[in-house]
């Protein structure tokens, strides 16, 4: 099967229904999915932004929202909740994600953080939320959040970051080809999936 890299960021309100829907979009493309969670601060943090530019640009706050529920809607997940705060505090999480050992138990994870988050409000930041989420998964907790908060782990991330900005990564979620042509934005996972199965054909 094909593969290509699926970029999320926790704290990303349209990586949540992208988180939801790419498997079984990937599946009739013959693609397998990558998961690889990273945090966007650092780079919003190069460009002078303090905070999500959707708290930035209030108009584009208001239509980021409306527009997410609408997505929401539209493939069957729960109304959406906003998080307080938001944007939520995704460094656990993302630790977590890459310290889980495949990509199963680590799409299974992320669409439960994101359900979590968006679906219930519940705060990611804080570590009886994550360690839930783990237990109800069948993964033991208390030894994967030991392991999540190593220095191993820790490196990984930085390495996620990095290797995001070395591709270009700006925003998230983005879909990242064979080739590595950068798709950004759940509106854009069907081309990235088309493109995707051209070229590896």
């Amino acid at each position: 099967m094909h593969r290509f890299e699926f970029w999320y960021e926790f704290a990303s309100t349209y990586s949540y229904p992208a988180a939801a829907r790419i498997e079984e979009l990937a599946n009739t493309h013959g693609v397998t999915v990558s998961w690889q969670p990273f945090l966007l601060g650092p780079i919003f943090k190069q460009l002078g932004w303090s905070t999500s530019p959707f708290n930035l640009q209030h108009a584009k706050g208001r239509y980021m929202w409306h527009d997410v529920a609408r997505s929401c809607q539209l493939i069957g997940l729960p109304p959406l909740k906003k998080p307080v705060p938001f944007p939520q505090n995704s460094l656990l999480a993302a630790r977590v994600a890459l310290t889980l050992p495949d990509e199963s138990s680590r799409a299974q994870f992320s669409r439960s953080v994101y359900s979590a988050e968006f679906a219930e409000a519940s705060n990611i930041e804080d570590p009886n939320v994550i360690a839930g989420i783990l237990d109800r998964l069948g993964i033991p907790s208390a030894d994967l959040l030991k392991r999540a908060s190593g220095s191993e782990t820790k490196d990984l991330l930085r390495a996620q970051v990095t290797r995001a900005e070395e591709l270009g990564i700006f925003g998230a979620p983005t879909f990242v080809t064979f080739d590595e042509e950068l798709f950004w934005g759940n509106d854009r996972l069907d081309d990235a999936l088309k493109w995707e199965t051209n070229i590896c054909q």
